[in-house]
């Protein structure tokens, strides 16, 4: 993985659908290859792709979403409950509706399993660290930290105080800042924000889907110091899904892409070649 890592290419685009709302996203590789859809976690954007986005377009069309409420995505006044499925749905009618490989980071990876609950078009699975397990204590930590709303004089200073949530330990600081750079915007005030909305992490969580309609191949990635997945949730899950497997990944936390990404392209990397 070279450093600054490659960048995607953007695009904004609204449908019927999402009734106004325009949604951003990065895209890597040959349009003509199969496609893979990245879905990032709650108070998260594309961005958080831009690191392992080019090993994976070696043989896909990568694209990463923002979601509504996130990164370059509108910051609509409407919150609602499905909001972020409606997105990836969205996506997938501009894409055509193909075939499709989600990957998806905690929340994302909750999207994209509810999304191939519901549809036969997603060929496979990959969900990254999706809360399963967590302690009440850890998961009402998250959404807290997620909800609060704060602003810094200047950018810089912004991006200085930038941080994972929940924190990690093991991520580079040139990933950490590379993120964060992108990660910041200059609010009405004039004062910089982090680009993502905390209403949306008071609403309540949407009913977990029917499991038993997910027929494609899964991969569950799991943090070894993951607070929000356990060995006992991971397990669990696995068990549900018709078709699944788990990989632990040592030295990494809620966010295994960043923590260890090369272990994490180990991971995944077979998995998917079977689907390119």
């Amino acid at each position: 993985m070279s450093e600054p890592w490659e960048a995607g290419s953007t695009a904004r685009f609204t449908t019927e659908r999402l009734q106004g709302v325009v949604l951003n996203t990065l895209a890597w590789g040959d349009p003509e290859r199969p496609l893979l859809v990245l879905l990032h976690g709650g108070g998260a954007n594309a961005h958080w792709w831009d690191h392992v986005a080019p090993a994976l377009a070696e043989r896909f069309r990568v694209v990463a979403l923002d979601f509504r409420g996130h990164g370059d995505s509108d910051f609509p006044e409407e919150t609602r409950v499905g909001a972020f499925s409606d997105d990836l749905e969205a996506l997938l009618e501009e894409e055509g509706d193909p075939p499709v490989v989600l990957m998806g980071h905690s929340m994302g990876g909750g999207i994209a399993l509810d999304h191939a609950a519901r549809h036969d078009r997603v060929r496979a699975l990959v969900l990254i660290d999706v809360s399963r397990g967590a302690s009440r204590r850890a998961r009402r930590g998250a959404r807290l930290a997620l909800a609060l709303r704060r602003s810094y004089a200047t950018f810089d200073e912004a991006v200085a105080r930038y941080r994972f949530l929940p924190a990690s330990d093991h991520a580079s600081e040139t990933l950490r800042a590379h993120i964060a750079a992108h990660s910041v915007r200059e609010e009405a005030d004039g004062r910089f924000g982090f680009k993502f909305d905390p209403r949306w992490f008071g609403l309540p969580a949407k009913p977990r889907p029917d499991l038993s309609g997910v027929r494609c191949p899964v991969l569950l990635l799991r943090g070894c110091d993951s607070p929000m997945l356990t060995a006992t949730g991971a397990e669990e899950l696995v068990a549900e899904l018709p078709e699944a497997r788990a990989v632990a990944v040592p030295a990494a936390g809620h966010h295994v892409h960043l923590d260890q990404p090369q272990a994490f392209l180990e991971a995944v990397q077979p998995f998917l070649d079977r689907f390119a």
